[in-house]
């Protein structure tokens, strides 16, 4: 394989003062006997793969790849991002086709929402569910997302798109996979949102999945293949005038922002800063005085709010708790800052399920404890896991927002015209 980031395996190393606070911060570590640590694998590993590639250990696969790691490590290496670079390059084995098919989410989104009540009733049958396992190694206790029969982009093109063009202000939005596919609503309340404050929300010209799916499964030519139209795409939207591109997927924005330059070696450093989550740029508006959010009197609910991993590699946290505590009517439970254990396709796996299961378990005992009326996260993989742990129902804060929103008095209040 033609890496084309071959500098990024040996990036930053030096810098490591073996100091095991990113072992200790580690969440596989202390379930996975087999996996050596992020340390190991990481920097020391390196210095003996730049003498012998054969120094690489193939137990690497059971990083979760969620920059636990980095958000702990006092010298600011990218661990996380050597050892999947280590995995990317010395790996042998090619993907499997169970692999091939989790990692292809547009390929498989676009046929299973043909006839997605079928789909959506196949997947849930045990016995399907056990051939999955036996054949595929796809492990037959995890749940399935389920399919909508209307795609996100087909919602927008006939009821949102012409709307949009009475807005001044624009921003451009990376609906993601999980929209797409999966749950439009989501789309729907960011749109519905947005034009609450008088922007308009414009879809870019070309999206693929943000491709964090095929560099787990080491489809790297695929991931680059999406990157490089997503990033023209983009590119061309802030051009054409939209302030920003906005995600609701913590995890497709992680990816744009950091994977693309870190580990597909594609430069992203003009357009960075303008690919931001929703709640990162609204709480930037409010803040400056640009916009205001006016919200229902009669909302009332307690919401636990789980932080996902790549949220809190990228420093975004406090935007989502923060214009969710604005809410006059919340009770919000900030929980503990534990992975979820999913990890996007890993927690699938057969092989992967009772490690993901293990490092989630006290993220779903603190859930039962507070006992909210539902879990506020800005990952959707994170969503299922929870959902499918714990059995509460977990909402995106911008869905939350749109449902706690007065939407009247929000025009009023940025002098829109009804």
């Amino acid at each position: 394989m033609d890496l084309q980031n071959e500098n990024i395996s040996i990036h930053n190393f030096e810098q490591c003062t073996k100091c095991t606070v990113c072992t200790v911060s580690c969440p596989v570590t202390p379930i996975n006997p087999r996996y050596p640590g992020p340390k190991q694998a990481g920097p020391d590993g390196e210095r003996y793969r730049l003498k012998n590639p054969e120094f690489f250990d193939e137990a690497f696969k059971y990083c979760l790849n969620c920059k636990r790691c980095e958000v702990a490590c006092p010298s600011d290496v990218r661990i996380g991002d050597i050892i999947l670079s280590a995995r990317l390059k010395h790996t042998k084995k090619r993907p499997s086709l169970r692999d091939t098919m989790l990692a292809e989410t547009d390929a498989m989104g676009s046929l299973a929402t043909i006839c997605a009540p079928v789909v959506n009733l196949t997947l849930s049958m045990s016995p399907v569910k056990y051939v999955m396992d036996r054949t595929f190694g796809i492990d037959n206790h995890r749940r399935f997302p389920k399919y909508t029969s209307t795609k996100f982009v087909t919602w927008f093109k006939r009821h949102a798109a012409s709307a949009q063009k009475q807005y001044t202000r624009q921003v451009s939005y990376f609906h993601g996979c999980y929209v797409n596919y999966n749950y439009p609503a989501l789309g729907r309340a960011l749109v519905g949102l947005y034009n609450a404050v008088g922007i308009g929300v414009n879809l870019l010209e070309r999206e693929r999945c943000c491709g964090v799916a095929k560099i787990a499964n080491r489809l790297v030519k695929e991931a680059t293949r999406d990157a490089e139209i997503n990033l023209t795409s983009i590119r061309k939207a802030l051009a054409d005038g939209s302030e920003a591109v906005i995600a609701t997927s913590s995890t497709c924005c992680f990816t744009m922002r950091d994977e693309y330059p870190h580990i597909l070696g594609l430069e992203n450093g003009d357009i960075r800063s303008s690919i931001t989550l929703a709640v990162a740029h609204l709480s930037r508006l409010i803040e400056r005085g640009d916009i205001k959010l006016v919200f229902r009197e009669d909302y009332r609910r307690r919401i636990a709010y789980h932080t996902p991993c790549h949220m809190e590699r990228m420093g975004f946290t406090p935007y989502s708790i923060s214009l969710l505590e604005a809410i006059p009517g919340v009770e919000l439970v900030v929980l503990d800052s534990n992975c979820c254990g999913i990890a996007g396709t890993y927690g699938f796996k057969k092989e992967n399920y009772p490690t993901s299961q293990a490092i989630g378990e006290p993220l779903f005992r603190q859930i039962a404890d507070v006992a909210p009326d539902f879990v506020a996260t800005d990952c959707e993989t994170c969503k299922w896991q929870i959902e499918m742990s714990t059995g509460h129902e977990v909402k995106n804060p911008v869905e939350i927002l749109f449902e706690a929103l007065d939407v009247e008095a929000t025009r009023r209040a940025n002098n829109l015209n009804n």
